[in-house]
């Protein structure tokens, strides 16, 4: 029997293999998505000691090296904090990849030196954020219905994995770059129509991917200042608060500042593609015939290379089936694609 989620908005959860999962759903749709990974580095929120190795800055600014081994960019330095010293490290934004012209580089988590009585404390997980937030939610079960794909969780990662939106009267293409995320609207209506619904959509995606940071959108030109304000009032409709953005100039560019603490799903997905495609891929498997017994997962060779390399997550879902899994290569299947037997 199907179940209405069109009354109010919910949050449904997994607990998947690899990485937990959560989507905030109504009338059938997505509104915001975060995947947290089970092994990843030091999260946001979370207090873990390191030791200062490096002052940029005296008493603003310098690198500590976390007992992990992950290197975070500290400020400000207290004043008796020395070169070497053992301390406490506050997580603001975690680790985020970034794109540039020599590729993808893993750029520093930003974080503070704690407050004195400060104790290693691990960053609340993605379950414990979204029951924080007090909206009702479920946890999904991979025996259930998959909820998640009939509110469009396919969709949604093909659309972070291409930057592309695509509705029939307008398209958004998303550019992640080391200065900003970058948002171009295009689309075959005229500009007084284009430009408050490409504001809509673009709204619409940086809350469905969790893009943060500094953001710009490329609207159409629009020269009457009532349209421009009819585009903006749709970017404050239609994206949760809190943000701050600029007014839609004349060239019809409005930039949008979002508080940055995790990665967006462009980001994530981007980052480490095959990694994507495994966890995607395990997350067939572990559903498959009502989530029980033995099953035959076919992907890509990096795919099924990462799989075989990472014990853990077969031994979870044999035990999890309560059967085998079997990991089969097809040099046929592209990175994202991947199917259960």
């Amino acid at each position: 029997m199907a179940e209405d989620f069109s009354i109010q908005q919910q949050w449904l959860y997994e607990d998947g293999v690899g990485e937990a999962r959560a989507a905030l759903v109504a009338h059938g749709k997505i509104l915001e998505a975060q995947i947290e990974r089970t092994v990843g580095n030091a999260r946001a929120g979370a207090i873990v000691q390191g030791r200062l190795v490096e002052t940029i800055v005296p008493r603003k600014r310098g690198i500590a090296r976390l007992d992990g081994g992950e290197e975070v960019l500290i400020e400000p330095i207290p004043p008796k904090v020395a070169e070497g010293s053992v301390v406490l490290v506050e997580i603001f934004r975690e680790a985020i990849p970034e794109h540039g012209l020599g590729g993808v580089r893993m750029k520093r988590a930003t974080g503070r030196i704690a407050a004195g009585g400060s104790k290693p404390t691990p960053a609340p997980t993605l379950l414990e954020r979204i029951q924080a937030t007090g909206i009702p939610g479920r946890t999904c079960q991979p025996h259930e219905p998959d909820w998640f794909e009939e509110h469009g969780w396919s969709e949604l990662l093909s659309e972070a994995m291409t930057g592309e939106v695509v509705l029939e009267d307008a398209a958004l293409r998303i550019f992640p770059t080391p200065a900003m995320t970058l948002i171009d609207v295009d689309g075959i209506a005229p500009p007084a129509q284009l430009g408050p619904k490409g504001a809509k959509l673009s709204a619409q995606a940086i809350r469905r991917m969790g893009i943060t940071g500094s953001i710009g959108i490329d609207l159409p030109t629009m020269n009457n200042k009532d349209e421009r304000l009819i585009a903006a009032a749709q970017i404050d409709k239609y994206l949760s608060q809190p943000f701050e953005r600029t007014a839609v100039n004349g060239f019809g560019f409005v930039q949008i500042i979002r508080r940055r603490e995790r990665q967006s799903l462009i980001e994530l997905l981007r980052g480490d593609p095959v990694l994507a495609g495994a966890l995607a891929a395990l997350r067939i498997a572990e559903r498959h015939g009502n989530g029980a017994g033995a099953v035959t997962l076919t992907v890509a060779p990096p795919v099924a290379g990462l799989i075989k390399k990472t014990p853990d997550w077969k031994a979870l879902l044999e035990r999890r089936r309560g059967g085998t899994l079997t990991v089969v290569a097809d040099a046929a299947l592209p990175l994202e694609a991947s199917h259960a037997a």
